[in-house]
Order: C-alpha cells, then sequence, then structure tokens
C-alpha cells in the first residue's frame, strides 16, 4: 500500500504570519477554489457509496457516520439536518463522535486513539447487518474510526469512509472508500479548512441523493420538511399554493391542518377526488 499524507504536507505558502489581511483571504479563497474540483474526480466513488446507503435504507437499516474532531462534527451536523429538512427519523442517520456528545464543542484527548470505543459506540446503537457505516477522517489514520470499520467488516456490514489521503489505512478497511485528494492545507496540517470542506460537500450528496432517491422530495422542494419556525412555515404555505393553486390564506389553514405540505397535498387531492 502506497500512502502518502498529503494533509501533512508544508502548505503552499509561508510567513503568514507578514501576510495582510487581504493576502491572507485571497490565498484562502484560491486553495478553496480547488476543493469542487477534487470532489468531481471523487464523484464515481460517491456514486458507489450512495447507492449503498439507498439500498440500506430501504430495507429499514440506518447511516451512520462517525470520526474524530472535525470530521466527527461535520458528520454529527449533517446527520443532525436530515429530520428538519427530510421529515425522517432521527435515528435513520446517527452521527458518532470519538470521545461522545462533550467532543461536539470541545476536543476530548486521546478520544481518536482508541481502538475499542468505536465498536463499543455502534453497538450502543445495536447495529446490525441491515446498517451502513460511513467513517469519516481527513488523513485515514484515525483509529477511533479504523478500528470500528474493521469489526463491521468481519461481521458483514457494509463500510465506506471519506478521507482526503490516497490509499489510506482508512480506505483501506472500508469497501466503497471515498478519497478527495485536496493537498496541502493553507496553514500546515489544518485539516477543518480545505478538507473539512471537501468532506462538507459530499456529505451533502450523500444524505440529499438518499432522501431524494427515498420520494422526500418532490420536484425540487422538502415537502417533509418540519415546520419548526415561521420562516419554514411561510415556505410550505407557498409550496401549497403554487402546488394546488390555491391563496396563501387557503394553504395557510391547510399546512395547520395536516401539520406538512405532504399531508396537505394528499388529503387535498382525496378531499377532491
Amino acid at each position: 500500500m502506497n500512502f502518502e499524507k498529503i494533509t501533512e504536507k508544508d502548505s503552499n505558502y509561508d510567513n503568514l504570519e507578514k501576510m495582510s489581511v487581504n493576502e491572507i483571504i485571497t490565498n484562502i479563497n484560491t486553495e478553496d477554489k480547488t476543493v469542487p474540483l477534487a470532489v468531481e474526480k471523487a464523484l464515481p466513488q460517491v456514486r458507489k457509496l450512495i447507492e449503498q446507503v439507498v439500498s440500506k435504507l430501504k430495507i429499514g437499516g440506518r447511516l451512520f457516520y462517525m470520526g474524530a474532531g472535525t470530521s466527527g462534527r461535520l458528520g454529527i451536523l449533517d446527520a443532525s439536518e436530515c429530520p428538519p429538512t427530510f421529515g425522517v427519523s432521527h435515528d435513520l442517520v446517527i452521527g458518532l463522535i470519538a470521545g461522545g456528545d462533550k467532543a461536539i464543542r470541545k476536543a476530548v484527548e486521546f478520544a481518536e486513539d482508541s481502538k475499542t470505543q468505536g465498536w463499543d459506540d455502534l453497538k450502543s446503537h445495536n447495529i446490525s447487518e441491515k446498517d451502513i457505516v460511513v467513517g469519516i477522517a481527513a488523513s485515514g489514520t484515525t483509529p477511533y474510526v479504523i478500528h470500528a470499520l474493521e469489526v463491521c467488516n468481519s461481521k458483514n456490514i457494509i463500510t465506506g469512509c471519506i478521507t482526503c489521503n490516497e490509499n489510506s489505512p482508512l480506505s483501506y478497511v472500508s469497501k466503497f472508500p471515498i478519497e478527495v485528494v485536496v493537498g496541502p492545507e493553507f496553514v500546515t496540517g489544518s485539516s477543518r479548512m480545505k478538507a473539512g470542506t471537501a468532506q462538507k460537500l459530499v456529505l451533502n450528496m450523500i444524505t440529499t441523493a438518499t432522501m431524494i432517491q427515498l420520494g422526500k422530495i418532490k420536484g425540487n422542494k422538502m415537502i417533509d420538511m418540519q415546520l419548526s419556525n415561521h420562516k419554514l412555515v411561510n415556505r410550505g404555505t407557498r409550496m401549497l399554493a403554487m402546488e394546488l393553486n390555491i391563496s396563501e390564506s387557503e394553504a395557510k389553514d391547510l399546512l395547520n391542518k395536516y401539520g406538512n405540505v405532504r399531508n396537505a397535498i394528499n388529503n387535498f387531492n382525496d378531499e377532491r377526488n
């Protein structure tokens, strides 16, 4: 296995402390522009993993993300946005982070180095062959993630990963690896930058494409979104008015009566038929 830790290579820039603010942000932006192109190269890998996720969720399985530090937080972010966006259960997409929930806000020292905690965390959710586990690690070397995926493989649980180095140990233990190679960071080794951006873009693709495949979008609208604030209630009202060709006042009454956009559309059509 030819593995080079590109995420740790020296920055293309030096003497950062001597740069003006404008020079700093211009150079960061220059580096950031390369990230979508790196993601584009990985799209075939992204597609393969998404197909597996859709297959598992269609039979009642769940999607697990697991990572440490920034990678773990990004997985939790993506998982936490699925219920309000797509109206799914909080148990459908689950994010796990080394060190537990307290590590979301504050780093937990050496938590990522545990070779047992990752699998223990999965076991606490009664992981099974119906589920799929995606490890997230910019370097591809995080023990918390790698060893959990190894156990998953031994138990016929489908595994995938999102990493920013080619041929990493994490890719090696993943059945469906995604490798987005973004190159050295602006600040050497600070993988919360380009690598984190790349991971977020891929996570967006995984859950958005999956939920579309599961029927959670109609046209281009989030008809199963949770109406958890006035902005979303107003958005839902406009969706209904446009979809059903009724006034916004009528649409709001329907929304209040049936609770979400999908239910309102279905019941409106049933009442007319």
